[in-house]
């Protein structure tokens, strides 16, 4: 198997996890701010210099901020947030009052990303968003890099077509492949634009064992023998195949993970140093080539 030094370096620490309880698979819950600490710390030795984070992940950049500032490595960090969706988008004075308030919390002087955390809010950047946040970037300073959050390759595509955008974050993963499909990757290299890949465990499903499934999901129990039948059969566990698919299969994207622990984080980094063949790579995008959009969107799991 291949390992690389400072291989690392294309994963981002999200942190969602350590401002509120999140993923179907989160059994400990919020880490305390001792645990968040251990787990920022461990991301920075093994080379992640890049934080995700979001105005509207409860105290995530809070605790985030509190990290990297114990740690002496605030202005080091390359920080991520994006901007709380019930917030008027159009409205100057409260669009700049959030990301002073992010970046109070952050403890940090600007933003290397700022997101737009829905992809609807697209339909307003010709209305007047577009210039609000260029204007923080090109102006104040404040920002480095603009980009939003979507979900379906469509809005994926708009984002990457539009000026000034330069950062688009979507889900993707071994059954998730709506984007590879659509060439949203392939637009983003011809562009020169970055593509943040998140969900790259379906929110910790892709982990879970069948047993621990909830009732009202059984609907995704066929899927998951069949990832066991190819971990069982191949040796690999299924971290190993989850990320080693999205590592081989998105070459030049950002991968973003989350975790509750700091045991998680060193299981992630050891599944990363690991290289899946092509061949295997091709072998799984043929086995799960089309997934119904139930399974793939957290959204409907509870309907």
């Amino acid at each position: 198997m291949e390992v690389k030094k400072h291989d690392a370096s294309r994963l981002v620490l999200g942190t969602a996890q350590l401002g509120m309880n999140y993923g179907i698979s989160n059994r400990t819950g919020q880490p305390d701010l001792k645990i968040a600490e251990d787990i920022v710390k461990t991301a920075w030795e093994s080379v992640i210099r890049e934080f995700d984070t979001a105005q509207a992940y409860g105290e995530s950049e809070r605790v985030l901020g509190h990290c990297l500032l114990r740690l002496g490595i605030t202005n080091e960090a390359s920080i991520i947030s994006k901007t709380h969706p019930d917030i008027d988008h159009l409205n100057l004075t409260e669009m700049q009052e959030a990301l002073e308030k992010s970046l109070d919390n952050l403890k940090c002087d600007h933003l290397h990303g700022y997101l737009l955390h829905r992809e609807d809010l697209l339909d307003q950047w010709d209305k007047g968003l577009g210039e609000l946040l260029v204007n923080l970037v090109e102006k104040n300073g404040l920002v480095k890099n603009i980009g939003v959050s979507v979900y379906s390759p469509e809005r994926a595509i708009q984002a990457l077509k539009t000026d000034h955008i330069s950062i688009v974050q979507l889900p993707s993963n071994i059954l998730d492949r709506r984007f590879e499909n659509a060439d949203v990757f392939k637009l983003a290299d011809q562009l020169g634009k970055t593509i943040y890949v998140r969900s790259a465990f379906l929110q910790g499903l892709l982990l879970m064992d069948g047993k621990d499934v909830p009732d009202k999901m059984q609907f995704v129990i066929p899927v998951m023998e069949r990832i066991e039948s190819i971990v069982k059969e191949t040796g690999l566990s299924k971290h190993d195949f989850a990320l080693g698919y999205v590592k081989k299969a998105y070459p030049n994207a950002r991968i973003v993970l989350g975790v509750e622990t700091q045991e998680q984080l060193k299981n992630n980094l050891k599944s990363w140093e690991r290289s899946l063949s092509s061949s295997f790579v091709e072998r799984a995008k043929k086995e799960f080539n089309y997934v119904e959009n139930k399974i793939l969107n957290p959204v409907l799991w509870s309907k």
